[in-house]
Formats: C-alpha cells, structure tokens, sequence
C-alpha cells in the first residue's frame, strides 16, 4: 500500500498541483490545457494504447472477454442510474442536467488517468493497455453517444427546434473516428490476425507515448484551476457514486463473472478514477450544470487520493474471502 501512494498517488498529486499552480499563476490558460488535452487524446494516448496492445498475443485477448463484458455492463450500467437519480430525485433537475451528471459521476477518465495510475501498480504490461483501451472505447463510443442523446432529447423537449435532428449513430460514428478509439482497435485486429509487430517499430510510437500520462495530469490540474467550486448535495451524492458505487458494481460484476485476479484489480482501480473530463467539456459547450458538475470532479479528484488505495486492499479482502 505504501509503494501504491508513493508511486501513483503522489505523483499524479504533484503533477496535477504543478499544472493547478500554473493555472492560478496565469501561466497557462483553460484555452491551454484544452490544446494539451488534443495531444494527449490525439497522439501521446492512441500512440501508448497501440504500442502496447499490439505486443499481446491471441490468448492474451482471449482472456480479456469477460473484462469487455464487465466494463460495458458495469460502467453503463451506473452512467444509467446516475442518470436516473439526478433526474428524479433532484427535483429541480432537467433531462440535461441529469444527463450531464451521467456523463461526469458515471464515467472515469480513464483517457488522461488511466496510464498514470495503473502502471506504477500493476506494471507496463499488454494487460494495463487493454483495461484502459477497452475502459476508454465503453466510455466514448457507448457513453458520450448515449448521454449526448439524452441530452438532446431533454433540451428538444423544453424548446422545440432547438437542437438539430441527426442520425443516433453519428456520435458513436464521430466517437470511433477519433485516434483514442480506432487505434486500439487496429491493434487487437492486428494481434488476432496473428501479425507480428517488429520490436524496432516500438520506439518511434514509445517517444510520443511517454508523454501521455504526465501532460494529461499536468493539464488535468490547469482545468481544475479554472473551476469555481461549490458545495451542495448533488456534489456529494455525484462523487460517492463514482468514487463508492462504480467501482463496488465493478467488483460485484467481476466475481460473479469469475474474472482473472489482476484484470478486476486494474477494472475495480480504472473505475474508481475521477469523473470524465469531457463531461465537463460538454457541460461548458452546451452550457448546462457546468457550476454543479465541475465541482462534483473537483471533490472527486480530491476523494481519489483515499479511495485508490481502499480500493485496492478491498478487492484483494474480497478475492481472499471468495
């Protein structure tokens, strides 16, 4: 446990407070940190997504169905009842209002902590890149449509002709074009069709890819340093079920599927990440529960310093016990 916050949590601390620091100074701006997080989703992410995936063999992948089928059935399954939650429970709530509240307490970001926090634990292994390639691909391609939908649907509803009519399947089009979502991909259809990857081909993806997870927390901290935090029930009901609910159904889901050991660890871990900051970055575009959701990733973040780690010896309590 000593060695998890040593090398995972603190540094993610200190990176993400150097990039805080740096916002607050007005040496780098949210416009900034938007231009960062193009790099880290468009090159340095994809890049460190591939590289890796495309070393595991046939068997490797094998192995991985029941973790697709966990983190599609346990992340969506708690992007719809956070959803559901913020719309009925909180009365003065909107379909938006809840829909953003789903894309930000029901989903980690997994894309700008997901390297930064598995490898120090679990290693620079295949198996660290297909939990935050899969983990990713549910998050944008199946979470970001859906919760788009809703949204739209909800904003149609309380003004008519105010959204545009486009196909349903042009998000999840839009979500599978970008970088992040196609190359991992490309690289489990290389690994299956039994092509091997030249160790000389590595090093010129590995540069760009070293990036990856220092930018992504140094930008994570500019962000959060542009944030007005506010405190109110829907803050805290939104961090304790991202930061309490989603990794719990994860872990449930996960024995019951009979999951390899390792691969829940690193599922239970990815799914206690903070909120997904492109909730935000929806919130702000379309200009709905930005105050309410970029303090609830706040706080977030701030719980995951404690819940890393809980999470960790809990699911290894769990696996001893059954």
């Amino acid at each position: 446990m000593t060695h998890i916050i040593l090398y995972a949590i603190v540094p993610i601390v200190v990176v993400m407070l150097a990039g805080f620091i740096s916002g607050k100074k007005g040496i780098f701006t949210g416009e900034d940190a938007k231009k960062f997080n193009k790099v880290v989703l468009d090159y340095a992410l994809p890049a460190a997504l591939f590289v890796s995936i495309v070393q595991a063999s046939r068997e490797d992948l094998a192995k991985d169905l029941k973790l697709s089928l966990v983190s599609l059935v346990g992340i969506m399954g708690c992007f719809m009842l956070v959803y559901f939650v913020f719309r009925y429970c909180f009365k003065k709530n909107t379909g938006a209002d809840a829909a953003v509240s789903a894309l930000i307490s029901g989903s980690p970001t997994i894309g700008f902590l997901g390297f930064a926090v598995l490898e120090p634990i679990f290693g620079t292994t295949p198996a660290v890149a297909l939990v935050v390639a899969i983990v990713g691909i549910v998050v944008n391609a199946v979470g970001i449509p859906v919760g788009l939908s809703l949204m739209n649907a909800s904003l149609e509803q309380q003004q008519p002709g105010s959204t545009k009519k486009e196909s349903a399947w042009k998000p999840v089009i839009h979500a599978l074009e970008q970088p992040v979502a196609w190359a991992p991909i490309l690289a489990v259809v290389l690994v299956l069709c039994g092509l091997h990857w030249p160790a000389w081909a590595s090093p010129s993806f590995n540069l760009i890819a070293k990036a990856n997870a220092s930018m992504a927390v140094f930008s994570a901290g500019i962000t959060l340093s542009a944030i007005k935090f506010t405190f109110n029930s829907q803050v805290v009901v939104g961090s304790i079920m991202k930061m309490m609910l989603m990794p719990l159904i994860v872990l449930v889901l996960g024995m019951v599927c009979g999951m390899d050991a390792t691969n829940l660890k690193m599922l239970v871990v990815a799914a206690a990440l903070p909120p997904a900051f492109s909730g935000i970055i929806i919130a702000d575009e379309y200009d709905t529960y930005v105050a309410t959701g970029t303090s609830s990733l706040t706080l977030s973040v701030i719980l995951f310093v404690g819940f890393c780690p809980l999470w960790i010896w809990l699911t290894d309590l769990a696996l001893k016990m059954f």
